[in-house]
């Protein structure tokens, strides 16, 4: 789906070998998703494609929805820095605003560095006013718990 995949963690997280895949230490403070977010808007220079670690169910078609919606409203194609340039593509789903499963642009990059790391994420980018893309909740499942981690290794293991 993507020419150049980038995990952004932590400098203490261990991650196992990712061949292919380079790996952009954010800062250790503070610990808040919209920490990564920034330093990957930061380094990349440009719009990423924003897809948290504990979504298993991402699809590439639902990266390339969000990506399309992206090349729509002008935030990848042209990468314009100015004028009235959408500043994210965001999933949702039923539960409302996905903010780790999007596509992000400069323009967003001085009001996320603004938001205040103790307020959640969904709020910070929801003052944004992104770019809305419906996606099912199925697609955007988070694993949270040893008992999402268990379910979704049931539902992602072969068939036997």
């Amino acid at each position: 789906m993507c020419e150049r995949v980038v995990v952004v963690c932590k400098r203490a997280t261990a991650l196992p070998p990712l061949p292919g895949v380079d790996r952009w230490n954010e800062p250790d403070s503070p610990r808040h998703p919209l920490t990564g977010i920034v330093h990957a808007l930061e380094r990349a220079r440009g719009s990423v494609l924003v897809c948290a670690a504990d979504m298993p169910f991402v699809t590439a078609d639902a990266c390339r929805t969000l990506v399309d919606a992206a090349v729509a409203v002008g935030l990848l194609g042209g990468e314009r820095t100015s004028g009235n340039l959408a500043p994210g593509a965001v999933a949702e789903s039923p539960s409302g605003l996905e903010p780790l499963l999007a596509v992000y642009g400069r323009p967003a990059l001085g009001r996320l560095r603004a938001a205040s790391s103790g307020a959640p994420l969904r709020t910070a980018v929801e003052a944004l006013d992104p770019v809305r893309v419906p996606l099912p909740g199925s697609v955007v499942r988070s694993v949270n718990t040893p008992e999402d981690l268990a379910a979704a290794e049931a539902q992602l293991a072969p068939a036997r």
